[in-house]
């Protein structure tokens, strides 16, 4: 207790610290997790002394294989952007307005209205997307509540807790092919409730939802008085029988924010460009203060690099469609071989094949292994015997499944899968 005593003095100490008599384990224990986090604490349990390749199975960064390359025209535009000396200062708070105008061009086909430059915001990547959009309605309503997937992206759980902004889940159903779950949507909205968080594309489960369901989920959005916020970071990124259809083409029924970046298309996340883009063709969001609001929060934000906003105009106008085809071809390549490869391994199901993102969600059955407590049980003991780093489910709000990305090379996934399978089949129950 002398420490806590000392502690006492400094206004600086947090209320985990002092709720907890000064106890740094169990203040760092009700932190929420990150896939960066649930990545590293497996990364800590390889074995050493395995000289094998580990297998990164559960994080979409493509970048690191040589099978995936971003197009030659963002990497031209991006050089003539540093070599013009054009961008070497900083930019508008929002970004530069070609930029805008290059995003709010790129983006209209796909709408039945035009969007400005007005309407798009640029982001250090669509991290910050995210974070300045939760600042913009715990801001505008302390006490709010948001209503996100489940499984999911764990980032926005993890950054509406730093800001004390309300979530509530709502369930994907694996059974209809990961739809949302209308029926429980509108009865977890309240008074408090703000926005519904749609991920589309799907991060963690790699479907994606046709025009008819995204129609609905905008009606009830309206009908719940409730704004949709569409993270497509993973937009056209599509191999399956569904095509990517924005939310955003319903903004006239329920207003959306819609996120997105050059990281996953372009397969460049080290160059941490996004955007916020405002879809709502009648003036919701500027006549209930959302729009003030969200500039607000762009006055104390970084960023992006000035060079990188002068380069994007050329990126979207000069990447031609051969280069999204052979990555979307390359893609369902994976997906299929990933798909195949879980139907061979014991004790794991996937109830759904990939039809987008970079990712497939797996049922995983405890009931038939030895040892195994659980999903983070499985993928601690899976790193350390095998050397392959798999996302437990826990970590998405889906204990007991896995999250398996297949944006990596043929012959390394293979190898990867199949030591899943040898470490299944060696901890199965004997009969």
């Amino acid at each position: 207790m002398a420490v806590n005593g000392r502690l006492k003095q400094w206004a600086f100490q947090s209320e985990e610290e002092e709720a907890e008599g000064g106890n740094k384990s169990s203040a760092k224990a009700r932190q929420p997790l990150t896939v960066r986090t649930v990545r590293f604490m497996l990364m800590a349990n390889i074995d050493e002394s395995d000289k094998r390749l580990t297998i990164p199975l559960a994080h979409g960064d493509p970048s690191a294989f040589p099978c995936f390359q971003t197009a030659r025209a963002a990497e031209d535009a991006v050089v003539d952007a540093v070599r013009s000396a054009k961008f070497n200062g900083y930019s508008s708070s929002t970004g530069l307005l070609q930029a805008r105008r290059a995003v709010a061009g790129h983006l209209s086909p796909d709408l039945p209205y035009e969007l400005s430059p007005e309407d798009v915001y640029l982001t250090v990547g669509c991290t910050q997307a995210i974070e300045i959009t939760l600042r913009t309605l715990q801001a505008l309503r302390p006490g709010a509540n948001i209503l996100l997937p489940r499984p999911g992206y764990p980032y926005y759980e993890v950054c509406a807790g730093f800001i004390k902004l309300g979530v509530k889940h709502y369930n994907l159903v694996p059974e209809r092919g990961w739809e949302v779950d209308l029926n429980m949507v509108e009865s977890l909205a309240d008074d408090n409730t703000m926005a519904i968080v749609l991920i589309n594309p799907c991060n963690p489960c790699g479907n994606v939802f046709t025009s008819q369901h995204l129609k609905k989920v905008a009606e009830l959005a309206r009908k719940l008085g409730i704004m949709v916020i569409a993270d497509e970071v993973y937009g056209h990124l599509v191999f399956g029988s569904n095509p990517f259809v924005p939310i955003g083409k319903f903004g006239s029924i329920a207003p959306v924010i819609t996120l997105g970046s050059l990281s996953k298309r372009w397969i460049v996340p080290g160059w941490r460009l996004g955007w916020i883009v405002t879809s709502d063709p009648n003036g919701i969001f500027e006549e209930t203060g959302i729009v003030k609001c969200l500039k607000k929060q762009f006055d104390i934000a970084s960023d992006p690099a000035t060079f990188t906003q002068g380069a994007l105009p050329q990126i979207l106008e000069k990447t031609n469609e051969e280069f999204f085809s052979k990555t979307n071809d390359l893609l369902r390549e994976l997906s299929n071989l990933c798909y195949d490869r879980i139907q061979e391994i014991p004790c794991i199901t996937c109830p759904h094949k990939p039809e987008g993102s970079m990712f497939v969600m797996a049922k995983l059955d405890v009931s038939l292994l030895d040892d195994i407590v659980d999903d983070m049980d499985f993928c601690l003991k899976l790193a350390k015997e095998e050397s392959v780093i798999a996302l437990p489910g826990v970590a998405l709000g889906f204990k007991n499944w896995l999250r398996i990305s297949f944006a990596i090379s043929p012959s390394t996934l293979e190898d990867g899968l199949g030591r899943v399978k040898m470490f299944c089949q060696r901890h199965l129950k004997k009969p």
